[in-house]
């Protein structure tokens, strides 16, 4: 009898513990090699424990336990294998002719003194009415399953939905509590919020964009670049760019301190701040600023999508030189978003609004979003601050600029 044991691997420098979130497999089941036997949380992503070898397995960690990294959980017991599936001959089917059932008149005229089944009496109909209650609720005991006034007040006496439950809310006047542990991804996130508030000269800037440009180009070419590229296109994939383009030039914005050095990044790899099963994930796009808006779209699908799933790892969560988080596909209005260490900046992006707005010398209604730049004011100034996300405006209200370096076309055709 050959036994294999199972360790908890590292999923990344510096994490020594782990919690075993659930178990796919329990003790006694026998498993194929490289099938999935537990999902497991680190400090930074949820993991998988795969079979090394098939057999009869032997767990030795309970769900909700921290076990160290390096900690044999399970064991594999190889002389036990699968059984192969084996393949069912198909049943030979007879199709016999049906013969046809005489149809079931059902006597609805009142003067035969019958009625068709769940018909309420007329009483009991009142009843229904104040109460929103539909016949295929009840059950009735009148004569041919008529409805009756008894079968009405008998439901409502045992817990049918009147018309004032469904107009109540929620709340049922309960003292219950439910107590749950947190995950060490949640522990994490708690720890690292507390020490950027603590540990960073956080200061938030604000400004606004006209997004009828992006609107614009959105509507006129959504259907062939889908028809090109597979997807549609979206707006952080613009703001992506405007983001690459506007870092080139405010540098301090993509940089974050070194103990006392202060790092430049001569690239951009952008966080991307996704919704997953169990919380808030940060995927990051690798040299975002060399990638076309089709590109950028494409990864973010991609990075979306992986979240969705669980199967995001370490490396596609560290490295990160800038952050963008939309809470606007949430109805957020406006926010201060905190800073993802160890990075100096964040942007946050809200939703659009039409709003009055003077151009021109005229009241005309543009889509509007509130854009907000938190930053930590050790390693940027309050002009680059600015600075920025007055550049990240102004190529959101002219695509073109991030063509040209943030520049428009007159100003490259004049060296300016």
């Amino acid at each position: 009898m050959a036994i294999v044991e199972l360790k908890v691997p590292s999923p990344g420098e510096s994490i020594t513990e782990v919690v075993i979130a659930r178990w796919v497999r329990n003790t006694g089941d026998v498993v194929e090699k490289d099938e999935v036997l537990a999902e497991v949380d680190s400090d930074k992503a949820t993991l998988t424990l795969n079979a090394e070898e098939s057999g009869k397995i032997e767990v030795l960690a309970a769900e909700g336990d921290t076990v160290k990294v390096g900690q044999v959980v399970v064991k594999i017991d190889t002389s036990f294998k699968p059984e192969a599936k084996k393949e069912t001959p198909k049943a030979e089917t007879k199709v016999e002719a049906k013969k046809e059932e005489p149809k079931k008149e059902v006597a609805v005229a009142a003067s035969a003194g019958t009625y068709a089944t769940g018909t309420p009496s007329v009483s009991a109909a009142k009843i229904m009415a104040e109460n929103n209650i539909k016949p295929g609720q009840l059950n009735g005991t009148g004569k041919d399953g008529r409805i009756t006034k008894q079968d009405v007040l008998a439901a409502l006496s045992n817990g049918l939905p009147t018309a004032a439950d469904v107009l109540s809310n929620s709340w049922k006047g309960g003292r219950d509590k439910d107590r749950v542990k947190m995950t060490s991804l949640r522990k994490t996130v708690a720890k690292r919020l507390v020490a950027v508030k603590n540990e960073t000269a956080m200061l938030t800037t604000f400004n606004e964009v006209d997004m009828s440009a992006i609107y614009a180009i959105r509507a006129k070419y959504k259907d062939k670049f889908k028809e090109v590229y597979g997807t549609n296109v979206g707006f952080m994939s613009f703001f992506t760019k405007a983001v690459t383009e506007a870092l080139y030039h405010y540098p301090a914005v993509n940089g974050m301190i070194d103990g006392e050095e202060i790092v430049y990044n001569k690239y951009c790899d952008i966080g991307i701040a996704v919704s997953a099963p169990k919380g808030l994930m940060v995927p990051v796009l690798r040299n975002a600023e060399l990638m076309s808006i089709a590109q950028i779209e494409g990864g973010i699908k991609d990075l979306a999508v992986k979240a969705r799933d669980g199967k995001l790892t370490i490396e596609d969560m560290t490295g990160g030189t800038f952050t963008i988080t939309n809470g606007g596909v949430f109805g957020s209005m406006m926010s201060t978003p905190i800073i993802n260490p160890p990075q100096s900046a964040i942007l946050g992006m809200h939703n659009v609004v039409d709003r009055p707005m003077a151009v021109n010398g005229q009241v005309v209604i543009r889509p509007m979003m509130y854009i907000a730049l938190s930053y930590d004011h050790r390693i940027i100034d309050g002009r680059e601050s600015v600075g920025f996300l007055v550049k990240v405006k102004e190529m959101l209200e002219n695509p073109t600029r991030m063509l040209f370096g943030g520049k428009n076309a007159e100003e490259v055709l004049l060296g300016l």
